[in-house]
């Protein structure tokens, strides 16, 4: 069980965030407590001592509040209420309470860019182009033709302009037209959002996890963005656009990422640091996410970090990490990145990476020992932690509208967003006494929590040793990336240096043995054992199993 240490947030160091990790809770699958089949926040509480005995910091809740549900809850109605679906607002206040008691920030998901149009700020905006609200939101006049002002996509597929028939304009909405985007150009605006995160701040939560957080403005000449140069055809989509969805066609230049999101993040982060050790954490999905992150965190006025797609790719190998490193370690000097190999989003990593004839498991615990080691502060996603997979689901089955627009080429984000696995022996493993939301398959029903509490060599005791190394090691949670270098034989070497101190990690992505060279500046070696891993130093030889690990101190 996790000590009860009493968190209070305006008490702790204002640089907790670096190097923490952060727990994400997708709250529709993680526990029912009502038997509806959905998940709520009274379960959410109730399950707080499994994400403390991993040994994380910080837990991040995707959207609670209320909301007609059109994109699960991104899709805001009213910013300070509770989705009936998930409780009321005494239920959110006991779940903070608690986590404080379990040593355990509480990050909440804000949703600025756009509402849901049931929001009563775009019902009266849409009445006349004349009301209190009028310019809330990005209205435009049609084209002499009827035909929308520019050429901007939508995320989830055609036009990010829909017609009103009210006020006889066009809307923009970078995701569903349900989902409205606010006009941050306007003072009044940006004034509202802001006083719904004191809202959230006042009632005792520790950060905000930015959704879309390079959407917020649009060019105000509403130019159309060029192609892509670097767009090859379908076969040339990097993981940012699915190959099904000519959003990735386009360059992004003119519908977001505008210079004016500087000016608002430096005025949030004023906001934020009014109540003490607060943090923000803006997710940024872009092909230049990691030169945007520069931008939004540099100078610690800004974001305090960002959080990227760039590790949620297909690819788990050893130039592709080197690569991705070595972009980030040039452009971000002063600031700090959040990675991930999974989320609410994404196919899980596990079942991305995992090859034919590659082991599960060993896979889980390989991908968790890399994130460890990279600088910057770390997301896992539920259900990493027991390596639950991916759930395939029917056409019938699937609740996600992305999923819904373009099936059967993409079929959604359900996969990953399967209930949480909890006892192998109870009906639907313990997420619901009723019908969970999503099918909860029998296949996956081994991978339970309670399967693998007792089990010394099991994924979820392997998170927990790794969190723990991880925590007591300044040189894994704090220290400079030294060196990150893929090598010819698929192994990858990184140093982690703190306070004069230099930690050396070799990794073996290859699914056979490997034995590389102990590098010649490697001085004095002094092994580190990691735990589940067998990598050994065989003279000036490092000897590496499959997917295997080895850590020594140098000189």
């Amino acid at each position: 069980m996790p000590r009860e240490t009493t968190c209070t947030p305006k008490a702790t160091d204002p640089d907790w965030w670096r190097g923490a990790v952060i727990y994400q809770v997708y709250p529709r699958s993680f526990q029912d407590s009502d038997g509806d089949g959905t998940g709520d926040l009274v379960g959410i509480t109730r399950r707080l001592d499994h994400i403390a005995a991993l040994g994380v910091d910080a837990i991040w809740l995707s959207p609670f509040f209320t909301s007609p549900m059109k994109d699960m809850g991104y899709d805001v109605s009213d910013y300070t209420g509770v989705d009936p679906m998930f409780g009321v607002l005494a239920d959110f206040d006991a779940l903070v309470a608690r986590a404080h008691v379990l040593g355990l920030r509480v990050i909440i998901d804000q949703v600025m860019n756009h509402t849901s149009d049931q929001h009563p700020w775009f019902r009266e905006s849409r009445i006349s182009r004349d009301n209190p609200k009028a310019d809330w939101y990005v209205w435009v006049d049609p084209q002499p033709d009827g035909t929308p002002p520019n050429n901007w996509l939508s995320v989830f597929g055609g036009p990010a302009w829909e017609w009103d028939g009210v006020r006889r304009q066009f809307y923009l909405h970078n995701f569903l037209k349900e989902q409205p985007d606010l006009n941050f150009h306007n003072p009044q605006v940006v004034d509202a959002i802001l006083d719904t995160c004191r809202f959230w701040l006042d009632r005792g939560v520790d950060g905000f996890r930015i959704d879309t957080a390079n959407f917020f403005f649009h060019d105000p000449q509403l130019r159309s963005n060029p192609p892509r140069e670097d767009y090859g055809g379908p076969a040339g989509i990097g993981a940012d656009a699915p190959e099904t969805n000519p959003y990735g066609m386009q360059e992004h230049v003119h519908s977001k990422s505008q210079p004016e999101m500087i000016g608002f993040y430096r005025r949030f982060r004023s906001m934020l640091d009014e109540y003490g050790a607060t943090t923000s954490v803006g997710e940024i999905g872009d092909p230049k996410a990691i030169e945007l992150t520069a931008e939004y965190t540099n100078g610690g006025d800004k974001l305090h970090m960002c959080y990227t797609f760039d590790l949620l790719s297909p690819r788990l190998d050893a130039k592709f990490i080197a690569h991705t490193v070595g972009r980030f370690e040039k452009a971000v000097k002063d600031g700090w990145a959040c990675w991930a190999f999974s989320n609410h989003d994404v196919i899980r990593h596990v079942t991305r990476f995992t090859l034919p004839g590659m082991d599960h498991d060993r896979v889980a615990k390989f991908s968790l020992m890399v994130l460890a080691a990279l600088r910057g502060s770390i997301c896992l996603y539920q259900g990493e932690e027991i390596a639950q997979p991916e759930t395939d689901y029917e056409y019938h089955e699937i609740q996600d509208p992305y999923g819904k627009r373009f099936w059967p080429a993409f079929k959604g984000r359900d996969g990953c967003r399967t209930p949480m696995l909890w006892d192998a022996e109870a009906p639907n493993a313990g997420f619901t006494k009723g019908e969970p939301w999503l099918p909860i398959r029998t296949a996956h029903m081994d991978r339970a929590v309670s399967r693998q509490t007792e089990d010394p060599d099991s994924v979820l005791n392997h998170y927990r040793a790794v969190l723990r190394l991880r925590a007591e090691t300044p040189a894994l949670k704090l220290g400079d990336m030294e060196r990150c270098e893929a090598l010819d034989d698929g192994c990858l070497l990184i140093v982690r240096a703190h306070e004069g101190k230099r930690l050396l990690m070799a990794f073996n992505y290859s699914e056979d043995p490997a034995a590389p060279a102990l590098p010649a500046w490697a001085r004095k070696p002094k092994p580190l054992p990691l735990p589940g891993f067998t990598g050994r130093l065989d003279g000036k030889t490092i000897s590496l199993q499959a997917l295997d690990v080895f850590a020594a101190w140098i000189g």
